[in-house]
């Protein structure tokens, strides 16, 4: 083979590593590209083209290829990072390409992993590292190293190099985790970035393996946080500044309550639009420090549901709010009456955030000016609006006077009469069958007939005793067309048969 043609690919290859893009996170990878005029393949499926080519390549080459070892790593990052794709193809694209990373002639990977981000100084959590190849196997051995520590968003110097210099993790052969037993006292709660540095012990491996120079890696540190000195305590509005207040607040106020905001006690304060209201309180981190957490702030909700929400101030650990009632009456919209006292305090790295209700004060605000500002309207609930109704009580009218019943008896007995003097007539005249058909068809229609007239009757008695005029109508409707057609029937073979006798 001519070795001209083999290091002119060479070099071209390392004007393709010139081209590739790169990730925040350090995660490097081609840009999709058009193949064929048509066909179009996204950065998954075009890098991993290349290493396929590249490990391919190395493989039948007897030279070595010259690339940076954070090339290697920039991509064997971007295939882990990617998680696992939807489509089978790049999925397949995916597991290829990291299995021609986890053995190649150019470099082999170290991943360095964490099996948790998130430490806790209450649990005296151990930092644990893990740096295996990109599929899994173990690493040549080797040693970890926290070289440094920086507080996220802050561009000071390393919390662990200005003072402990390289901390050496241990190394757990029955795991193969690098373990850090305890964090340096300069770690306190809060979000850091670790920077680790991976030196392998044996030089021969130096050209096998490629672990990048320092590898960063998010660190959340929790904690409990301390709550301590929690006061609240209602001021005459002529004191003055904090200090003053400090100075003279037993002579001017009975009773300073404290507050145990871990646990659940309430109190009961009163004050009139003179008057102030203080809360103060301190936080403690475990290692003794400051604490500023996200959020501190302090409710107050008007028994009409208007609410108000203040920032709580600090100063170092003490947090200290003062509502002067005198300057908020147009902001509590000149609203006496009850208002509950509610303080959150939270944090994502505080393991004890709170939102607790610490009572109640009974505020006594002068009546509103003509131009006051009304309050807000406050939102519907969708339970009152679109929930169940209170019940209906219909009011009926008087019912109507009614004749007495010996008198409804009466008329009862004079409505019946025609009907039993019908049946005493036919009793008494007798019952003449003889016109009755003989043959099964007349005869199944005359039977139908008369069922039907003692249908109509019985319809009159349920009428009378249970039916309304409209279901009775309803029936009686149904009984009139089946007594037309039956009736029709039988009165047509009626007079056929008086035709036959006449004509005989």
């Amino acid at each position: 083979m001519d070795q001209s043609l083999i290091i002119t690919l060479k070099n071209d290859i390392s004007k393709l590593f010139d081209s590739i893009e790169k990730y925040d996170d350090g995660a490097l990878y081609f840009d999709d590209k058009l193949v064929d005029g048509h066909e179009h393949q996204g950065p998954l499926s075009t890098t991993s083209s290349v290493v396929r080519g590249l490990t391919a390549f190395a493989a039948v080459t007897a030279g070595s290829v010259n690339l940076p070892g954070d090339k290697i790593l920039g991509l064997a990052k971007f295939f882990l990072g990617i998680g696992v794709p939807g489509d089978a193809k790049d999925f397949f694209n995916q597991i290829d390409s990291l299995a021609c990373l986890e053995s190649n002639r150019v470099s082999i990977p170290l991943i360095l992993s964490l099996p948790s981000t998130e430490l806790s100084l209450t649990k005296k959590d151990s930092l644990k590292v893990r740096v295996n190849t990109v599929l899994g196997s173990n690493a040549p051995p080797l040693t970890v190293k926290l070289v440094g520590a920086f507080s996220s968003g802050s561009k000071d110097a390393s919390l662990v190099e200005s003072q402990y210099e390289m901390q050496e993790l241990k190394f757990d052969a029955e795991t193969g985790v690098h373990i850090l037993s305890s964090l340096p006292k300069s770690i306190d709660v809060g979000s850091y970035t670790f920077v680790f540095e991976i030196v392998l012990h044996e030089s021969e491996h130096e050209k096998v393996y490629v672990t990048g120079n320092q590898t960063k890696v998010p660190i959340f540190v929790t904690g409990l946080i301390k709550i301590e000195n929690a006061e609240i305590t209602v001021l005459d509005g002529d004191l003055g500044s904090i200090e003053t207040q400090k100075n003279f607040i037993h002579g001017l106020i009975s009773y300073i309550y404290r507050l145990d905001l871990a646990g659940q006690n309430v109190v009961s304060l009163s004050a009139n639009h003179l008057q102030k209201l203080r809360i103060s309180f301190q936080l403690t981190t475990p290692r003794g420090r400051a604490f500023k957490p996200h959020q501190a702030l302090l409710k107050l909700r008007h028994e009409s549901k208007i609410e108000h929400i203040f920032v709580v101030g600090n100063s170092g650990k003490q947090f200290e709010i003062l509502l002067n009632f005198l300057g908020l009456v147009e902001k509590f919209f000149y609203l006496s009456g009850r208002y509950d006292i509610e303080l959150a305090v939270g944090d994502a790295v505080m393991e004890n955030s709170l939102l607790r209700a610490i009572g109640h004060i009974e505020l006594d605000l002068p009546e509103p000016p003509e131009k006051a500002p009304r309050p807000p309207p406050q939102p519907v609930d969708p339970y009152s609006r679109y929930g169940p109704k209170a019940e209906i009580t219909h009011i009926f009218r008087a019912p109507e006077k009614h004749p007495p019943k010996e008198l409804s008896l009466a008329f009862l007995g004079l409505t019946i009469l025609p009907l039993l003097g019908f049946l005493v007539g036919v009793l008494r005249l007798g019952v003449n069958l003889k016109n009755f058909p003989s043959k099964a068809i007349p005869a199944t229609f005359a039977i139908l007939f008369h069922v039907g007239i003692g249908a109509v009757l019985l319809l009159y008695v349920l009428f009378w005793l249970k039916l309304d005029l409209f279901q009775t109508l309803k029936l009686l409707g149904f009984l009139g067309v089946f007594l037309v057609l039956v009736g029709h029937r039988i009165l047509s073979h009626l007079a056929a048969a008086s035709a036959k006798v006449k004509s005989a």
